[in-house]
Protein backbone atom coordinates (compact mmCIF):
# COMPACT_ATOMS: atom_id res chain seq x y z
CA UNK A 1 0.00 0.00 0.00
CA UNK A 2 1.24 3.40 -1.30
CA UNK A 3 -1.22 5.88 -2.04
CA UNK A 4 -4.46 6.20 0.67
CA UNK A 5 -6.93 8.93 0.87
CA UNK A 6 -8.60 10.24 4.23
CA UNK A 7 -11.35 11.44 4.23
CA UNK A 8 -11.98 13.75 7.73
CA UNK A 9 -8.18 14.59 8.11
CA UNK A 10 -8.99 18.10 9.65
CA UNK A 11 -9.92 16.66 13.17
CA UNK A 12 -8.35 15.99 15.81
CA UNK A 13 -8.15 12.41 15.49
CA UNK A 14 -8.11 12.69 11.45
CA UNK A 15 -4.92 14.72 12.10
CA UNK A 16 -2.81 12.01 13.98
CA UNK A 17 -3.84 9.30 11.19
CA UNK A 18 -2.40 11.56 8.52
CA UNK A 19 0.61 12.25 10.45
CA UNK A 20 1.54 8.42 11.25
CA UNK A 21 0.36 7.83 7.30
CA UNK A 22 3.38 10.13 6.14
CA UNK A 23 5.34 9.09 8.88
CA UNK A 24 4.80 5.24 7.18
CA UNK A 25 5.80 6.77 4.02
CA UNK A 26 2.63 6.81 2.26
CA UNK A 27 1.29 9.94 -0.30
CA UNK A 28 -1.70 11.00 1.49
CA UNK A 29 -5.03 12.36 -0.84
CA UNK A 30 -6.57 14.30 1.29
CA UNK A 31 -10.22 15.58 1.35
CA UNK A 32 -11.56 19.08 2.88
CA UNK A 33 -13.90 21.25 2.68
CA UNK A 34 -12.40 24.58 3.86
CA UNK A 35 -8.80 25.83 3.62
CA UNK A 36 -8.81 27.31 6.75
CA UNK A 37 -9.50 24.07 8.20
CA UNK A 38 -6.47 22.43 6.98
CA UNK A 39 -3.60 22.41 9.25
CA UNK A 40 -0.08 24.18 7.77
CA UNK A 41 2.20 21.71 7.75
CA UNK A 42 0.29 18.93 5.62
CA UNK A 43 -0.24 22.06 2.79
CA UNK A 44 3.31 20.68 1.56
CA UNK A 45 2.81 16.96 2.69
CA UNK A 46 -0.30 15.88 1.27
CA UNK A 47 -2.29 15.88 -1.96
CA UNK A 48 -5.49 18.53 -1.32
CA UNK A 49 -8.64 17.76 -3.00
CA UNK A 50 -11.37 20.15 -2.33
CA UNK A 51 -14.74 19.21 -1.50
CA UNK A 52 -17.34 17.19 0.56
CA UNK A 53 -18.17 13.82 1.07
CA UNK A 54 -21.71 14.45 0.64
CA UNK A 55 -21.04 15.02 -3.28
CA UNK A 56 -20.60 12.03 -5.00
CA UNK A 57 -17.99 13.54 -7.87
CA UNK A 58 -16.14 15.00 -5.14
CA UNK A 59 -15.79 11.38 -3.32
CA UNK A 60 -15.04 10.02 -7.15
CA UNK A 61 -12.07 12.26 -7.89
CA UNK A 62 -10.74 11.95 -4.10
CA UNK A 63 -10.28 8.17 -4.49
CA UNK A 64 -8.81 7.86 -7.98
CA UNK A 65 -5.58 6.30 -8.32
CA UNK A 66 -5.27 5.28 -4.18
CA UNK A 67 -5.23 1.46 -3.10
CA UNK A 68 -7.16 2.14 0.12
CA UNK A 69 -9.44 4.68 2.53
CA UNK A 70 -9.75 5.97 6.07
CA UNK A 71 -12.32 7.61 7.25
CA UNK A 72 -13.08 9.80 10.44
CA UNK A 73 -15.79 11.73 9.76
CA UNK A 74 -17.16 13.35 12.75
CA UNK A 75 -19.92 16.32 13.33
CA UNK A 76 -17.21 18.21 16.02
CA UNK A 77 -19.67 19.08 18.62
CA UNK A 78 -23.16 19.07 16.73
CA UNK A 79 -25.34 15.80 18.39
CA UNK A 80 -28.31 17.05 16.56
CA UNK A 81 -30.14 14.58 13.51
CA UNK A 82 -28.20 14.18 11.01
CA UNK A 83 -27.57 12.14 7.60
CA UNK A 84 -24.61 13.44 6.25
CA UNK A 85 -22.07 10.58 7.52
CA UNK A 86 -24.27 8.04 6.27
CA UNK A 87 -24.36 9.56 2.86
CA UNK A 88 -20.97 9.87 3.06
CA UNK A 89 -20.46 6.20 3.51
CA UNK A 90 -22.84 5.73 1.55
CA UNK A 91 -20.67 8.00 -1.88
CA UNK A 92 -17.85 6.17 -0.82
CA UNK A 93 -18.63 2.39 -0.45
CA UNK A 94 -20.44 3.08 -4.51
CA UNK A 95 -17.56 4.90 -5.67
CA UNK A 96 -15.19 2.11 -4.05
CA UNK A 97 -17.19 -0.33 -6.20
CA UNK A 98 -17.01 1.46 -9.51
CA UNK A 99 -12.96 1.97 -9.31
CA UNK A 100 -12.46 -1.30 -7.74
CA UNK A 101 -11.24 -0.73 -4.52
CA UNK A 102 -11.80 -3.19 -1.64
CA UNK A 103 -9.86 -1.41 1.52
CA UNK A 104 -11.19 0.71 4.18
CA UNK A 105 -11.05 1.74 7.50
CA UNK A 106 -14.27 4.12 9.16
CA UNK A 107 -14.44 5.14 12.53
CA UNK A 108 -17.63 4.95 14.21
CA UNK A 109 -18.22 4.96 18.38
CA UNK A 110 -18.07 2.40 20.87
CA UNK A 111 -22.00 3.21 21.91
CA UNK A 112 -22.93 1.07 18.80
CA UNK A 113 -21.64 -2.05 21.40
CA UNK A 114 -23.69 -1.04 23.58
CA UNK A 115 -27.39 -1.65 23.89
CA UNK A 116 -30.00 1.79 23.76
CA UNK A 117 -30.50 1.84 27.37
CA UNK A 118 -26.76 2.79 27.81
CA UNK A 119 -26.44 5.35 25.52
CA UNK A 120 -27.06 8.95 27.27
CA UNK A 121 -29.68 10.63 25.58
CA UNK A 122 -27.89 13.44 24.05
CA UNK A 123 -26.10 10.88 21.86
CA UNK A 124 -28.61 8.82 20.57
CA UNK A 125 -29.53 10.58 17.46
CA UNK A 126 -25.84 10.58 16.45
CA UNK A 127 -25.73 6.66 17.32
CA UNK A 128 -28.51 6.37 15.10
CA UNK A 129 -26.72 7.95 12.23
CA UNK A 130 -23.62 5.95 13.47
CA UNK A 131 -25.96 2.79 13.20
CA UNK A 132 -26.59 3.78 9.46
CA UNK A 133 -22.96 3.87 8.63
CA UNK A 134 -21.87 0.69 10.20
CA UNK A 135 -25.25 -0.99 8.40
CA UNK A 136 -23.94 0.40 5.33
CA UNK A 137 -20.47 -1.04 5.51
CA UNK A 138 -21.41 -4.46 7.04
CA UNK A 139 -23.41 -4.76 3.68
CA UNK A 140 -21.20 -3.17 1.50
CA UNK A 141 -19.07 -6.78 0.49
CA UNK A 142 -16.14 -4.87 0.80
CA UNK A 143 -12.64 -5.39 3.36
CA UNK A 144 -13.82 -2.94 5.75
CA UNK A 145 -12.49 -2.17 9.30
CA UNK A 146 -15.44 -0.72 11.35
CA UNK A 147 -13.55 1.11 14.62
CA UNK A 148 -14.82 2.03 17.58
CA UNK A 149 -13.61 3.92 20.18
CA UNK A 150 -14.45 4.70 23.49
CA UNK A 151 -13.67 8.65 24.69
CA UNK A 152 -10.97 9.97 22.06
CA UNK A 153 -8.45 11.57 24.69
CA UNK A 154 -6.13 14.52 23.75
CA UNK A 155 -2.64 12.62 25.20
CA UNK A 156 0.12 10.56 24.43
CA UNK A 157 -0.04 7.51 22.49
CA UNK A 158 0.64 5.03 25.48
CA UNK A 159 -0.20 1.91 23.13
CA UNK A 160 -3.49 -0.18 22.53
CA UNK A 161 -5.92 -3.29 22.85
CA UNK A 162 -8.19 -3.91 19.41
CA UNK A 163 -11.06 -6.69 20.22
CA UNK A 164 -13.90 -7.86 18.27
CA UNK A 165 -17.32 -7.09 18.64
CA UNK A 166 -16.57 -5.38 22.26
CA UNK A 167 -15.17 -2.42 23.73
CA UNK A 168 -11.94 -2.96 25.79
CA UNK A 169 -11.65 -0.06 27.00
CA UNK A 170 -13.06 3.48 27.84
CA UNK A 171 -10.95 5.72 26.30
CA UNK A 172 -7.87 5.55 23.88
CA UNK A 173 -5.06 8.23 22.83
CA UNK A 174 -5.84 10.11 19.57
CA UNK A 175 -2.17 9.23 18.36
CA UNK A 176 -3.20 5.59 19.08
CA UNK A 177 -6.35 5.49 17.50
CA UNK A 178 -4.99 7.19 14.37
CA UNK A 179 -2.43 5.15 14.11
CA UNK A 180 -4.64 2.37 14.07
CA UNK A 181 -7.43 3.44 11.26
CA UNK A 182 -3.66 2.92 9.09
CA UNK A 183 -2.01 0.50 10.12
CA UNK A 184 -5.57 -1.84 10.28
CA UNK A 185 -5.33 -1.37 6.10
CA UNK A 186 -2.55 -3.87 5.82
CA UNK A 187 -3.96 -6.05 8.67
CA UNK A 188 -6.73 -8.64 7.55
CA UNK A 189 -7.23 -10.02 10.68
CA UNK A 190 -9.37 -6.81 11.17
CA UNK A 191 -11.19 -7.19 7.56
CA UNK A 192 -15.02 -7.70 8.03
CA UNK A 193 -14.82 -6.97 11.83
CA UNK A 194 -16.28 -4.35 14.21
CA UNK A 195 -12.92 -3.71 15.83
CA UNK A 196 -12.94 -1.82 19.82
CA UNK A 197 -10.20 -0.01 20.69
CA UNK A 198 -8.99 1.40 23.98
CA UNK A 199 -5.52 1.78 26.26
CA UNK A 200 -3.35 -0.83 26.36
CA UNK A 201 -3.90 -2.16 29.90
CA UNK A 202 -0.13 -2.46 30.45
CA UNK A 203 -0.12 1.16 30.15
CA UNK A 204 -4.01 1.96 32.50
Amino acid sequence: MQRIAIIGGTGMTGECAVDHALQKGLTVKLLYRSEKTVPERFKSKVELVKGDVTNYEDVRGLIEGVEAVAVILGTRNKLEATTELSRGTENLIKAMKEAKLTKFSIVMSSFLLRTLQEVPAVFHRLNEEHQRMLDLTKASGLDWIAILPPHIADEPATGYTVVHDEAPGRMVSKYDLGKFIIDSLEQPEHYGKVCGIGKSPKSA
